[in-house]
């Protein structure tokens, strides 16, 4: 076959290649078409009742607001959050709540994730129902999961804890058998290579590899965690969301809103701190070469 042959040869085929990607975007395009449309018809999404129906919620929202004068702002503000060492408890409740969940769940996740990694785990089977595992326990909505604990264990943050601990842990173990199965593949040859069993494979050639990518997604965790807890309250599971939630029923509107500043400005200090904390953390990560 002469130049010119291979030549003309592979413009055939390049031509080929680019009728048949441009054949599957056209078919993507139509599926995905479809399922808007679908999903449009299903949901019963209509623009104008969303562009109606947004006055109505920022009136909502504007009048939990109280009324705040200058010549009596302390007072008037005294009055808002009369109940704020009361808030303050069940807010400090609530960060608990997320904060052990999630460390529970971290811990469960740990012990589940080498198995559920494709390139650790030495048995398909355990491979194959570690993965359905988490995939059960981080498919279940934690609103499920603190219905079931409060029927078995009672009304209370014992419940919401147990609740985002098991979808934290289904959650986090996919994450974490994602970066097992990322990590550089010659450190554990190397230990495997000098006798090295499978738990020091794990010690001394993933973990060293894998931890900050744990921690930066623990933490990010914490911080859907802490939402999550004051949402729970919502069900009895304990934390601020009960009492917000019996506000929201009595109309108590200015209670509302404390709370719901209380819950904002909370999170956002929370998020700033683990934001910072994650980024150190991935940049000390991509420094080591990993």
């Amino acid at each position: 076959m002469t130049a010119r042959d291979r030549l003309t040869d592979f413009e055939h085929r390049y031509k080929a290649a680019v009728r048949t990607r441009r054949l599957w975007t056209i078919v993507y395009l139509a599926l995905f078409t479809v399922a808007v449309a679908g999903s449009v018809a299903v949901s019963d999404f209509d623009l104008a009742k969303l562009w109606t129906g947004l006055p109505k919620a920022w009136n909502y929202v504007a009048g939990t607001f109280p009324k705040l004068h200058i010549e009596t702002l302390w007072a008037d503000i005294a009055e808002w959050y009369w109940g704020i060492r009361f808030w303050l408890r069940l807010l400090v409740e609530t960060l608990l709540m997320g904060f052990v969940g999630t460390a529970l769940g971290g811990a469960i996740a740990l012990l589940l994730c080498f198995s559920a990694s494709r390139n650790l785990s030495e048995n398909s089977v355990i491979y194959f129902v570690s993965r359905r595992l988490l995939e059960f326990l981080r498919t279940v909505p934690e609103l499920v999961f603190a219905l079931i604990f409060i029927y078995a264990f009672g009304l209370g943050p014992f419940a919401g804890v147990l609740a985002i601990a098991v979808h934290t842990a289904g959650s986090l173990g996919k994450l974490f058998a994602e970066v097992n199965e990322n990590v550089d593949a010659r450190p554990i040859e190397g230990v495997r290579a000098v006798g090295g069993t499978w738990p020091m494979i794990m010690r001394l050639a993933v973990l060293p590899q894998a931890l900050p990518n744990y921690a930066s997604y623990l933490l990010l965790r914490m911080e859907i965690n802490v939402r999550g807890a004051a949402v729970l309250g919502v069900v009895g599971a304990g934390g601020i969301g009960e009492d917000l939630y019996v506000a929201i029923r009595q109309f108590e509107y200015p209670d509302i809103s404390a709370i719901m500043l209380l819950l904002i400005v909370t999170t956002a200090i929370i998020d700033l701190c683990c934001e910072s904390i994650r980024h150190r953390l991935i940049g000390q990560d991509a420094g080591k070469g990993y």
